[in-house]
């Protein structure tokens, strides 16, 4: 029996030993198994979360593996603090590096020296040298992540204090619905729901098709409760330097724990959490990582933090967001229906020049249509109007007629989006989620 199996047989009569386990977990290190470190490392912090130098050691080894987000995130809490070990320095410096930030890195690897000299490290020292050789360091998104904000604005990320609630959401009865029971009611009634032992926070994911007022909603929610509302972008997170899209990611998580409750919102989430079986480079890998980490809140309390998420296709998500804890409510957001159009319809003509408008016969013209549908329907019938305007010198009003005849020439957009999330439906759909499509088409299964 070897070493690692020796100690692993002593764990199981002494699993509280905590200078057990860090040896075992020491000797995996030592023999690059590094999964297996991190699991032992893990089980301790369980028992330990306090321990600085068990949480150095999983840094350490998720440098190893290349987890780079992961590694800053854990790291970053320590050397921030008052007194953190002086190798956890010397690991920060190494992932900095590995994220191609040399100038920083450079900074840590000297702050690491100045407390312990015996961490000095000559391979590091030459990479170090040879990346900041290299190329001069890019000036870095900066996200603030603790000032108070005032205003509704703050450096890099917008926060709002939205106005709109349902009532201004037309229709869509069933999925304001699933809203409340996931969000509104646990912020409203948080006595009830800690008496089940239920958290107020979690994630909701709203697909369907483009178009359908999956934003719309994501902002009312947050009226509806009164608290802020980030609403987060692809390019808010993106970067091109390795390392540095995990660390905007985990900015904007910090923003919305200081401002709680508070509505976090992320458009086009598949771009950020495609499947990681699909991707070839492990910098797609470590951000998806990194959104993981952040909405299991391992190193933080995401307590009132309100993750809601918006996606075309659900299908392109990585599996593991579906898991509890994290997008554990998955809402379809159809076509507006009828009452839906009516309201869109009425908004968008507001104050402009109409005559006595039917609107029964128009719903009944544009079933399917989304309201990005129902708002180009409007422009071309403006645009037509305009023609007429512009000859007799002043405003023509627009008609129903002349609305007809732009929902002639305009299809639904959303019909496209069906022929594909259909066959999803029918044949990739072992566990159900996308019951709600074939509901929608009619299709019995």
């Amino acid at each position: 029996m070897d070493e690692i199996q020796q100690l692993r047989e002593a764990l199981k009569s002494s699993p509280d030993n905590l200078p057990l386990r860090k040896i075992l977990a020491n000797k995996l290190i030592t023999a690059e198994r590094y999964e297996e470190a991190a699991i032992e490392l893990r089980e301790a912090l369980k028992q330990f979360p306090n321990d600085q130098h068990l949480k150095v050691s999983l840094a350490e080894v998720f440098e190893k593996q290349e987890k780079t987000g992961l590694g800053l995130v854990l790291i970053e809490e320590m050397v921030n603090s008052s007194t953190p070990p002086p190798r956890a320095w010397l690991i920060y410096a190494r992932l900095l590096l590995q994220s191609k930030q040399a100038v920083d890195a450079k900074e840590a690897y000297e702050h690491a020296l100045a407390l312990d000299s015996n961490l000095k490290d000559n391979f590091l020292e030459s990479e170090i040298n040879l990346q900041m050789i290299d190329k001069q360091e890019p000036e870095k998104i900066k996200l603030t992540t603790s000032e108070e904000v005032e205003g509704g604005h703050s450096e890099g990320l917008d926060v709002e204090r939205p106005g709109t609630t349902f009532e201004d959401v037309g229709g869509m009865d069933k999925v304001k619905e699933e809203v409340r029971m996931k969000i509104i009611h646990p912020l409203k009634h948080p006595e009830i729901y800690k008496a089940y032992g239920k958290k107020i926070g979690g994630g909701i994911l709203l697909y369907g098709p483009p178009g359908c007022g999956k934003t719309h909603l994501a902002r009312a929610t947050a009226g509806e409760v009164g608290s802020n509302f980030i609403a987060v972008g692809i390019s808010d997170i993106l970067d091109m330097y390795i390392g540095q899209s995990e660390r905007n990611l985990h900015a904007i998580f910090e923003k919305a724990r200081s401002l709680k409750p508070c509505v976090l919102f992320f458009d086009e989430v598949d771009a950020l959490g495609a499947s990681r079986s699909d991707m070839r480079h492990s910098a797609g890998r470590n951000v998806i990582n990194q959104f993981l980490s952040e909405l299991d809140g391992v190193d933080n309390d995401n307590e009132g933090v309100l993750v809601l998420a918006a996606t075309n296709a659900p299908w392109h998500l990585d599996s593991a967001f579906r898991r509890p804890g994290r997008f554990d409510r998955i809402i379809f957001v159809p076509p507006p229906d009828a009452a839906a159009r009516e309201a869109i319809l009425n908004i968008k003509l507001k104050e402009k020049p109409i005559g006595k408008i039917n609107y029964q016969k128009l719903i009944k013209k544009t079933d399917g249509f989304s309201g990005a549908d129902l708002e180009a329907v409007i422009d071309r019938a403006i645009e037509s109007k305009l023609e007429e305007a512009m000859r007799k010198g002043i405003p023509q009003p627009i008609e129903t007629s002349d609305l007809e005849k732009a929902i002639k020439v305009h299809r639904a957009t959303t019909k496209e989006w069906f022929s594909t999330a259909k066959n999803y439906a029918l044949f990739a759909n072992e566990a159900g989620i996308y019951d709600e499509i074939l509901d929608y088409l009619n299709i019995k299964r």
